[in-house]
């Protein structure tokens, strides 16, 4: 699918399977850095600004934004970071499903270096603080896709999750991004999730530390190999995002390339994020994988240009970022 065969579909994005979205709304304190700091030193930073983060906030505002519903289970806690966050939802129409008395939602430094590139310094809250009987407060349809984050996978809590979702009936599909937390799960966790028969989105560095995980390579990743390995060992789908070369997958029907819309990178906040919202989209929308994975791209693009990862495009805003492609 290509640019203009990609604006052609943009007006069938609509619900066609219900979505739940479950994990973190923080802060996210954004700096730029002329370069990592070392032990013992002090570097002067340029705050870029306070924003609302976290991964699945940044998916169920990216769904949002594109035009589709979703239960977002994002605990709400009690304290300052948690007002922000609450006020911040309200203004960008996005209600989360769970409150709790249990303290404050987290926060997060994220160091921008002038590559774009960021760094993450994170403190948990509530977000990772799950337990039995609020899981099963969420009232899930059939046939639900359910995303969720390595960072709560590789939360204390963790284990409570994977117990859920092993309870949940099968016509529930899950959608994993482990992110930068992947080298954090376990052996035992891992097969645990892969037995649910995911749908997996790595990026480069992510699907380089699987492939030396899984084969024990240590050459430059192949991610047509790594697609090929992966499926035959765990037999469910997997997307692999390859910064400027694009994206490869794999779901055991079809799998190959989609190619990428180069963009001028400003920052790279919630670029994994914003891919798998739209990844996600397009699934309950009925799209085949391929088609989703180009509509991934398209939306990671547009976000990479522009600042903070909370900027996902709505469908009039990406059809006419389209253009120049087309």
């Amino acid at each position: 699918m290509n640019a203009a065969e990609l604006k052609k579909q943009l007006p069938s994005l609509i619900n066609q399977r219900p979505i739940c979205v479950i994990g973190a709304a923080v802060i996210d304190v954004i700096a730029d850095a002329y370069s990592l700091p070392h032990r013992g030193s002090d570097i002067e930073l340029h705050q870029q600004g306070v924003n609302v983060g976290g991964c699945a906030l940044n998916i169920a505002i990216t769904l949002h934004r594109l035009g589709l519903s979703s239960l977002n289970a994002l605990p709400m806690g009690q304290g300052i970071w948690a007002d922000i966050i609450r006020k911040t939802l309200k203004e960008k129409g996005i209600v989360s499903a769970l409150e709790t008395d249990k303290g404050d939602n987290g926060w997060c430094l994220a160091l921008v270096e002038p590559d774009g590139e960021r760094t993450f310094l994170s403190v948990s809250g509530v977000e990772n603080q799950w337990d039995s009987e609020t899981l099963r407060s969420l009232k899930l349809q059939p046939d639900t896709l359910i995303y969720l984050s390595g960072y709560q996978l590789a939360s204390a809590t963790g284990e409570v999750l994977i117990d859920w979702l092993e309870s949940l009936e099968s016509s529930t599909q899950l959608f994993i991004d482990f992110g930068p937390r992947i080298e954090d799960i376990s052996e035992q966790q891992l097969a645990r999730l892969m037995a649910l028969k995911p749908m997996v989105s790595l990026n480069r560095q992510e699907a380089e530390l699987m492939d030396a995980r899984i084969s024990g390579h240590t050459s430059a990743l192949s991610a047509e190999t790594l697609a090929d390995d992966w499926y035959s060992r765990y037999g469910c789908p997997l997307i692999i995002r390859v910064d400027k070369e694009g994206a490869c997958y794999h779901d055991g029907k079809q799998k190959g390339w989609v190619k990428p819309f180069p963009a001028q990178v400003v920052d790279t906040i919630g670029a994994g994020d914003s891919h798998a919202g739209g990844v996600l989209a397009a699934l309950s929308s009925g799209w085949p994988l391929a088609d989703a994975v180009t509509l991934g791209n398209a939306v990671a693009s547009y976000v990479v240009s522009h600042r903070g990862g909370d900027c996902a495009p709505s469908v009039a805003e990406l059809s006419e970022y389209l253009r120049q492609y087309t």
